[in-house]
């Protein structure tokens, strides 16, 4: 296969899957240099590659660059001189100069919806309207189906126990568990506080995560962990019906997308003047 054609594919790849990478494009050449511009290798985060900017040191560099971007999702324009006489100098000896953009390729944030009932069929739709990556999970046979809820992107069918492991839980996944009670939640939460995910929702009511949090601590989480938990989840709107509710989560779910975990929730009519103000 053409190795451009290869990377490319590679890149397809990892947005129909989800898939962080990088790709590294050598944008400028002089001199004698072992690639042309227009040159292009992908990186996948553990370092592993399609295409190839040149070997040796300078690619070396390009690697480490482009899973460093996939971690903080800057682009960077790289300049390396190969005609350096020692480690100190540079990384090469060719005699000429190459630029390297590199561009992360990370996935549409993900909505993973834990529980496919009335709630979290109203979720999901809504996600998928919003253009996120939407992923369902149950440990109900024939829930979490495209026969089900067609509209989402994977689906996850396991025992609760092990739901947690079947997800790919990144720092740009979040998780929406509109789960069925203490027996699902006590597995899952666990688990999920476990991964960086920025963004845990559970619903039920004050009461239920009340049972459930004493039953978590006995099971060893911490203060710190169960802070984490949004629940109730949603912010207030007075919502009641299941795409209204739906509505609420996915409100909250952009906040922190937009202002990160730590944020306060907002206040919806303070939110609401603002933007009224602001015309």
């Amino acid at each position: 296969m053409d190795e451009e054609l290869a990377v490319l594919q590679a890149a397809l790849q990892a947005r129909s899957e989800g898939r962080a990478a990088a790709l590294a494009t050598i944008v400028a050449a002089e001199g004698s240099v072992p690639r042309r511009a227009g040159s292009k290798m992908l990186v996948w985060p553990n370092g592993e590659i399609v295409g190839t900017v040149g070997g040796g040191a300078v690619e070396a560099q390009v690697i480490r660059e482009a899973q460093a971007a996939q971690r903080d999702g800057q682009t960077r324009l790289l300049t390396y001189k190969l005609n350096a006489h020692s480690a100190e100098e540079g990384p090469g000896v060719c005699g000429g100069t190459v630029q390297i953009f590199i561009e992360p390729l990370l996935p549409p944030p993900t909505v993973i919806v834990v529980g496919v009932g009335h709630v979290g069929k109203a979720v999901a739709e809504l996600a998928k309207w919003l253009g996120l990556r939407v992923v369902v999970a149950d440990d109900r046979t024939g829930y979490a189906t495209a026969e089900n809820i067609p509209e989402a992107d994977a689906y996850v069918e396991a025992p609760a126990e092990e739901l947690a492991a079947a997800l790919d839980l990144t720092p740009r996944t979040y998780v929406v568990a509109v789960t069925r009670g203490l027996a699902v939640d006590r597995h899952l939460i666990p688990a999920l506080l476990a991964s960086d995910v920025p963004y845990v929702g559970l619903i039920g009511s004050r009461r239920r995560w009340a049972l459930t949090a004493k039953k978590l601590r006995e099971d060893g989480l911490s203060e710190e962990d169960l802070a984490r938990v949004h629940t109730p989840i949603g912010l207030d709107i007075g919502a009641e019906t299941p795409k209204e509710i739906a509505v609420s989560i996915l409100a909250e779910v952009i906040h922190v997308m937009r202002h990160g975990p730590q944020a306060p929730r907002p206040n919806p009519k303070l939110t609401l003047a603002r933007a009224d103000e602001e015309g």
